[in-house]
């Protein structure tokens, strides 16, 4: 069925692009039906609801005017130390005798970084699993990759290029400020953010993700993190090339009744539960068990039932070429899932992908280990690429190659990547004055699985195109479909969940510099709730529903696997 169908018809499709929404991920025109979260959903017992006085602790950043400009925004970067203890003390010091600066408290808003290096490297989420997990303070960890110029089916090779930076991974504790609402994210949104940042503060970052589809219902699991939820961190450890770096954020807006005194006391409090003692994983994992079996939503028979819908639809549409259908799965344990752990484990499995956690105040964290690269900015500069197609791979060098041959030839697998690459080389096209697509089509081997990739850069006519970059490229037909208004309200139709920030970008903002994941091979994990993770595919003419359903569980493996093995044993670092 495969090799007979022909993709000349669908490929013209996609030469014509929709303009970009106004706000992201708001929909120009209304479904026909919108997801509701059923008695899936209804199935958790957990508040996970932010309580208004943990949210009003530090002050939310998309309450103030975007128009106005921060009073002051700095980093003082004080002489380095040998261990994380010092470096502790130094920041605590530094923190107190703010309040006497008048240089500061002259100013109505701003935001102070004091930073202090460490001739050590440290992991970043060695440091962040060694403090206090309290529910209301908000925690992240961040993993950047190296970027891919291509990698050969042949001989297997990556070049990879880091763009010229070498921070590794972050990780924060507590929110010196937070953006976070319930409508889709816009510009001024984004104004708020940037009104933060500087570009004379390379460090100084906002950390967080977006909402898939915020014109749906936000389930009861999801509703902490709102449509989006960013975090400058009050406490930071950024871990380099041979050297790491303990940061405090203080932030202030009197605008917001935020005085830099209460920012002050805010972020000692948050100081005073740091620990200094930072532990290091092994390499050896128990196994545990799992309490019951995993719950998919849907289950095989109605995955069946969606993708011959969408086959239908896509047959008849003279308009949609292309759906991502996406399915949750439940999972209950015998024991609580230590998201951090779990996050420790999947860097294993994570070879040249991102790693993520965000947790917003009493709310369960999304983690995460995806390939994917939204895209990437530094300064005029820009970076994106496009990843479709899935074949497992076997462990045998000739298996895999054979295996990667054949998805460089298959007509299904090619529509699909054509589709998402030719997508995003004319979404950069809008913004930029060059654009290069190298290599057109390689195979990009993981852990796993293998797919089919190609590199996407360009050059910004305006570095202030930043946000219409974000709205423009998510979502990208390698999570939604194309065209994409088209394929999410099938999506909205068709799924019996909240994808919430699955699928969604996930990245942070610089003031210079940014870049996005996409939230895939991705999981949402809490004490006395489990685990939901979450896995999708595209549905193209000449898909197979059951072949649909195996790659699911393919790129769902890593989190299986993982639901076997328990903390890793911890090392005291000396």
């Amino acid at each position: 069925m495969v090799a007979a169908f022909s993709a000349g018809k669908y490929i013209t499709r996609f030469l014509d692009f929709e303009p970009p929404p106004p706000s992201l991920f708001a929909s120009t025109k209304p479904c026909s039906i919108q997801a509701s979260q059923k008695q899936y959903h209804q199935l958790c017992s957990c508040s996970c609801s932010c309580s208004s006085s943990i949210m009003s602790s530090s002050m939310n950043g998309c309450q103030s005017d975007p128009k106005i400009p921060l009073g002051i925004v700095e980093t003082r970067t004080l002489p380095p130390v040998p261990s994380p203890a010092l470096a502790l003390d130094r920041l605590k010091h530094t923190i107190s005798d703010l309040r006497s600066n008048l240089q500061y408290s002259n100013f109505p808003s701003g935001l102070i970084r004091i930073q202090v290096p460490i001739e050590q490297e440290i992991e970043a989420i060695d440091w962040l699993r060694a403090q206090p997990h309290h529910q209301e303070l908000p925690r992240l960890f961040f993993s950047g990759r190296r970027q891919f110029n291509g990698s050969d089916v042949i001989n297997g090779n990556h070049n990879g290029n880091t763009h010229g930076h070498d921070l590794i991974n972050v990780a924060g504790l507590g929110a010196a400020v937070y953006f976070r609402h319930f409508r889709a994210f816009s510009f001024d949104d984004w104004r708020s953010i940037k009104r933060f940042l500087s570009k004379t503060c390379p460090l100084i970052r906002a950390y967080g993700a977006i909402r898939f589809d915020a014109n749906v219902d936000i389930s009861k699991e999801w509703e902490p993190f709102g449509s989006f939820y960013f975090m400058i961190p009050q406490v930071e450890f950024d871990e380099f090339e041979g050297r790491s770096l303990l940061a405090a954020n203080v932030a202030w807006d009197n605008g917001l009744s935020c005085p830099l005194e209460s920012a002050i006391d805010s972020l000692q409090e948050t100081l005073d539960q740091v620990n200094f003692v930072i532990f290091k994983s092994d390499e050896k994992f128990p196994k545990t068990t799992i309490q019951a079996d995993v719950l998919h939503i849907p289950n095989e028979k109605n995955w069946d039932i969606a993708v011959t819908k969408a086959l239908k639809m896509i047959r008849s549409s003279s308009a949609l070429t292309k759906a991502v259908l996406a399915r949750s799965s439940r999972i209950f344990t015998t024991s609580d899932i230590d998201p951090l752990a779990w996050l420790a484990c999947l860097q294993v499995e994570g070879d040249n992908a991102y790693q993520f956690l965000l947790q917003p105040p009493n709310a369960p964290a999304f983690i995460g280990n995806t390939p994917e690269q939204l895209f990437h900015r530094k300064k005029l500069s820009i970076w994106s690429e496009a990843l479709a197609g899935t074949r497992a791979i076997c462990g045998s060098w000739v298996l895999d190659h054979k295996t990667g041959l054949d998805l460089l030839s298959s007509p299904k697998d090619d529509l699909e990547f054509t589709i998402v690459r030719e997508c995003i080389r004319k979404k950069l096209e809008a913004v930029c004055n060059t654009v290069i697509v190298d290599p057109q089509k390689a195979i990009r081997k993981l852990p796993r699985v293998q797919h089919l990739y190609a590199n996407i850069k360009g050059r910004l006519r305006n570095e202030d195109d930043e946000f219409e970059i974000l709205s423009s490229l998510h979502p990208s037909p390698a999570v939604c479909g194309f065209p994409a208004e088209d394929a999410r309200c099938l999506i909205a139709e068709t799924e019996n969940f909240d994808r919430g920030m699955y699928a969604g970008p996930i990245g942070w903002f610089g003031g210079e510099e940014a870049e996005f994941a996409v939230g895939i091979r991705s999981a949402l994990v809490k004490k006395d709730l489990g685990a939901f993770f979450y896995a999708g595919t595209g549905i193209v003419e000449g898909s197979d529903p059951s072949l649909e359903w195996e790659e699911l569980e393919l790129k769902t493996m890593q989190f299986t696997k993982l639901l076997r093995l328990e903390v890793p044993l911890l090392h005291t670092v000396t």
